[in-house]
């Protein structure tokens, strides 16, 4: 006598339907590991296709991606002449929101060097990379942008001419690659009416300082009071030659007193013990907590079976089955649900995970320790029912 077959026979609607809510519940425990695994590619994707040796930040911060870094753009020349160090290149990196069809458009901005390529996108899926200075975009697929689509930023358009995949920021948004004059204006220049007021302010305040200079003030004003910062950037990569040591190369920036450098593995740590830390914690909770609960469900559940059938296991006993066929029997049934809602999970993440907002990798190894959990968590959960069995009198198989 096999008790889940007897259920899925009997029962088929019930059994499936329980099923079907388990393997529901298995595949959100599963999907925890995937996020967490996708928080770590999308945190990364960005310092690991850049494939620079060192990334020279301002001084005491964490680069672009931990908190704001601002740099001249002419530090590059003074890097440059650092020895070991074969190429520099500067790179801005921020996000912004804007509206498109009446609906937020947010997504991460990265602007590069276009005769360095570095920082550039490195999978162009359709049309090309960025080949002018001006006015070009290459946009991840997940913003939803058409080739030859423009998108008004600031005070220009900008034409999509390619399509990334996977291209993403360390909030999961798509980024979008412009040139680094591109990116610069869409941060940093004001629009018409901002100038003009920080123009008036600034005019009034030289003349008030000046005022033996009549012509001065509006000079000075239209000198320092337009888009003062057009030419900062986040963060400059650096290429080193084969044989130079980054930490030396490191050191050797560091001593102007005025620059923080780190290599690749540094700034991929940083990120990790960063924003991520708290995600991946709060992920390990929320998987700990599910685990708990697709436990506590499955008691429940295998419980109830075995009270629907206590006359049967009365009337086994009756005919004097050992207590080990009772055991095996209850086992049975909650390994045959637990396998089938296991398979259940499988299928639906196969299916869905890639439609997710967040991406969600789920390797085989976590499959293969979901199937350990469950075999375990079903194991677990028999151990009331058969302790209800086992406490089955066989006379109850005649009383009715």
């Amino acid at each position: 006598m096999n008790l889940a077959i007897r259920d899925i026979k009997y029962h088929r609607g019930r059994f499936l339907l329980t099923c079907l809510g388990v393997g529901l519940l298995l595949t959100i425990v599963m999907s925890m590991s995937g996020i967490y695994r996708g928080l770590v590619e999308e945190a990364l994707v960005i310092i690991r296709g850049v494939n620079a040796d060192l990334w020279v930040v301002q001084r005491d911060t964490r680069g672009p991606f931990a908190e704001q870094s601002r740099l001249a753009e002419d530090v590059r020349y003074r890097v440059a002449i650092v020895p070991g160090v074969r190429e520099v290149s500067p790179f801005v990196f921020y996000t912004i929101q804007r509206q498109r069809h009446g609906q937020p458009l947010r997504f991460a901005v990265v602007g590069y060097d276009l005769r360095t390529g570095l920082g550039g996108p490195n999978r162009i899926v359709a049309g090309r990379g960025l080949a002018q200075k001006r006015y070009e975009m290459v946009a991840d697929d997940k913003l939803g942008l058409a080739l030859g689509e423009t998108l008004r930023l600031g005070l220009h358009d900008y034409t999509v001419v390619g399509l990334t995949r996977g291209a993403v920021g360390s909030g999961g948004d798509p980024v979008a690659f412009f040139s680094l004059a591109d990116a610069q204006e869409i941060q940093f220049v004001k629009d018409n009416w901002a100038v003009r007021n920080a123009r008036e302010r600034a005019e009034a305040a030289y003349e008030r300082a000046l005022p033996t200079q009549p012509t001065l003030p509006r000079e000075l004003a239209r000198q320092f009071a337009d888009n003062p910062d057009l030419h900062q950037v986040n963060a400059l990569l650096v290429r080193l030659d084969p044989l130079a040591d980054p930490r030396a190369v490191a050191t050797a920036v560091e001593r102007w007193g005025h620059f923080t450098a780190f290599t690749t593995g540094q700034q991929e740590e940083l990120m990790l013990t960063g924003s991520v830390d708290k995600a991946r914690r709060q992920i390990g909770l929320f998987r700990a907590l599910l685990v708990i609960i697709a436990t506590v469900i499955i008691a429940q559940i295998i419980y109830t079976m075995t009270l629907d059938k206590l006359k049967p296991i009365a009337l086994l006993k009756l005919i004097g089955a050992p207590n080990r066929t009772i055991v095996a029997l209850i086992l049975q049934q909650s390994l045959s649900l637990g396998l089938i809602a296991y398979g259940i999970a499988v299928v639906l993440g196969n299916l869905t995970f890639d439609k997710w907002p967040r991406l969600v990798v789920v390797e085989t190894a976590d499959q293969l320790a979901l199937l350990g959990v469950v075999v375990a968590i079903c194991m677990l959960a028999s151990a009331l029912g058969i302790r209800r069995a086992l406490r089955v009198e066989a006379g109850a198989a005649l009383t009715g």
